[in-house]
């Protein structure tokens, strides 16, 4: 009877511990693409080709490519329940099946979440700093814990999306300038989710994520340490054609963000990820041949300055499967236009910047 018992636990506890494997080892360079509109596509009936014409699965379009590593973002309660736990669980099951490696990216709000806009979600919203940074450890908690329970063991995971300054605003609002109240909410946030992580994933990594990365904010990265958080990596977003953000052209801002890099290594003792990146990639004929070409330079360009970096660890295009001003539901109502930084074609197939990313080799 003993023996029966012992043999039961250890199935049970076998199975419990069976993920799917990733198809390339956690440590090599991550080729990525954040698809978390996929799903919503997909609904919509639209349709994905390879660079032959021939209509297959986004994702296995990409990862025959070359694609290794896919990442997701996670919003408390959207109203429409895309990128909400239960469709980021059915996605991260269906990438982790395909042995392509997880990166999950916690907004801790009920849409985008960004340098403009860190909105405490509708239900979160009479909380206090306590109660804030409790519901960041269970949202946090619960969402990972899912993903354990589905077999998916990410191997990345963001505490929050694009903070530098801050998040969970008014609460955790920070700047250079801030007082050690906010910065110590922000940290206190940041832990919480880190604590979170390591609890359900002990060897999981844990980032911080900033945009603009040519832009050096040691300010930042040094307020956010000397108030107590902990994390891993640090994680930059990167949309180099996008000269009236930075005044900048193209090839500085490569330049800097490759220089930023380098600092952001030497200093932190941390490995840099390229969370997101985006080129423009618009229009019809001519128009979108010339475009096409361009972002093609720019993403070479790009990639053959942090390949060489050690501890670069990886780029993931944000939302490349965008083609043909597709744009989710909720954009009509706001009036918004269609994300027009996409990386397919108008005829619905891999433009050359993301053959490009995902024929990357680093020794």
């Amino acid at each position: 009877m003993k023996y029966r018992l012992f043999l039961l636990t250890f199935i049970v506890f076998s199975l419990s511990s069976c993920y799917y494997r990733s198809a390339t080892p956690r440590d090599s360079f991550a080729k990525g693409a954040d698809v978390s509109w996929l799903s919503e596509m997909e609904h919509d009936s639209i349709a994905f080709y390879d660079t032959n014409g021939t209509e297959d699965d986004c994702l296995d379009i990409m990862q025959r490519m070359g694609m290794n590593a896919v990442r997701l973002r996670v919003w408390v309660n959207h109203s429409t329940g895309w990128s909400n736990k239960s469709d980021v669980v059915q996605m991260a099951q269906r990438a982790a099946k395909k042995g392509l490696r997880i990166m999950i990216d916690f907004h801790y709000s009920d849409f985008f979440a960004d340098p403009n806009h860190q909105t405490i979600p509708v239900a979160w919203q009479s909380y206090d700093y306590e109660l804030l940074r409790e519901a960041v450890f269970e949202h946090t908690l619960d969402v990972l814990n899912t993903l354990k329970e589905a077999r998916v063991k990410p191997e990345w995971v963001q505490i929050g999306n694009e903070t530098p300054n801050g998040m969970l605003w008014p609460v955790g609002q920070v700047s250079k300038n801030a007082d050690d109240a906010h910065w110590s909410a922000y940290a206190g946030f940041t832990q919480a989710g880190y604590k979170a992580a390591k609890e359900v994933f002990s060897d999981i990594k844990v980032i911080v994520h900033v945009d603009n990365a040519f832009e050096y904010r040691d300010w930042f990265f040094d307020a956010l340490l000397a108030h107590g958080a902990q994390f891993d990596m640090i994680g930059l977003s990167h949309y180099p054609m996008m000269y009236e953000w930075s005044h900048l052209p193209w090839q500085e801002m490569n330049t800097r963000a490759e220089a930023n890099i380098r600092q952001l290594i030497s200093t932190y003792r941390k490995p840099v990820v390229i969370a997101e990146i985006g080129m423009q990639n618009w229009g019809q004929g001519a128009m979108y041949d010339s475009v096409s070409a361009c972002a093609n330079e720019v993403m070479v360009d790009f990639i053959n300055r942090v390949t060489p970096i050690d501890s670069c660890v990886g780029i993931f295009y944000w939302e490349p499967q965008c083609y043909n001003e597709w744009k989710p539901a909720e954009y009509v109502p706001l009036g918004w236009g269609a994300y027009n930084m996409g990386s397919f074609t108008p005829e619905g197939k891999p433009s050359p910047a993301l053959v490009s990313l995902f024929a990357t080799k680093k020794e």
